[in-house]
């Protein structure tokens, strides 16, 4: 079963929960995966952890994978980009593998190393390097859009966590542009508020963007039905 540990924030554990079911080769009920959320609102907010100005969130985030595990969860997902900041030494405190998001975005990235990778993600994500050091071992060179377009995403992303999901399109549109403009071939979308507000792009700008959370859930499909045919003698 898989264990879902979201809340980081709720809009995005229910678009990562679409995903797992849109991507699922089902036809009936009964072929999807089982799913454990944990939808922690309350975890303290990752940035501000990250940079110190406020309460760290891990003992919380602790507290929600014990309840993934009391429950039944065999594997974890973590449905955040910047909670991964945290992803080590959660996996320090569990037997339960928990699949890392970047890792998902390697694999979706097709193996084609030497590419320019665009990065859209909070300020807190790219100061941590998580996803420039992990793909940068892997050969692809990142990106990231320059301070003006930054402040810019950081504002379109709080947007999308009030509701503004319009306007957040309207604001990350032409940083996706830039980013594509520089030379990049993908644009990864390493926050999960931003596939939320460039959900109706044109099919132009679309094939450019590579969504972390989309990614990530079909790595969770792929281990959870190999862990279903294990089981079942397949």
């Amino acid at each position: 079963m898989l264990g879902i540990l979201g809340g980081m924030g709720p809009l995005a554990t229910v678009d990562f929960l679409e995903k797992l079911v849109r991507n699922t080769p089902a036809t009936r009920d009964q072929d999807h995966i089982e799913t454990l959320v944990c939808s922690a609102a309350r975890i303290p907010d990752r940035i501000a952890g990250m940079t110190g100005e406020g309460p760290d969130p891990f003992p919380a985030m602790l507290a929600a994978l014990r309840r993934l595990e009391a429950g039944g969860a065999t594997r974890i997902a973590i449905a955040c980009n910047t909670a991964h900041h945290w992803h080590g030494a959660l996996q320090a405190e569990t037997k339960l593998p928990i699949l890392h998001i970047v890792d998902a975005v390697a694999d979706a990235l097709d193996g084609r190393t030497g590419d320019a990778i665009g990065l859209l993600a909070t300020n807190g994500m790219l100061r941590s390097g998580i996803y420039q050091r992990r793909l940068g071992e892997l050969g692809f060179a990142c990106v990231v859009p320059d301070a003006a377009d930054q402040a810019e995403v950081v504002r379109a992303i709080a947007l999308v966590k009030r509701g503004g999901v319009a306007e957040a399109s309207e604001i990350l549109r032409p940083r996706v542009e830039a980013l594509v403009a520089a030379g990049c071939r993908r644009v990864v979308m390493a926050c999960t508020e931003i596939p939320i507000a460039l959900a109706g792009a044109e099919s132009a700008l679309s094939a450019a963007l590579l969504d972390p959370t989309e990614a990530l859930a079909r790595a969770c499909i792929a281990a959870c039905l190999g862990e279903w045919r294990i089981a079942n003698g397949e």
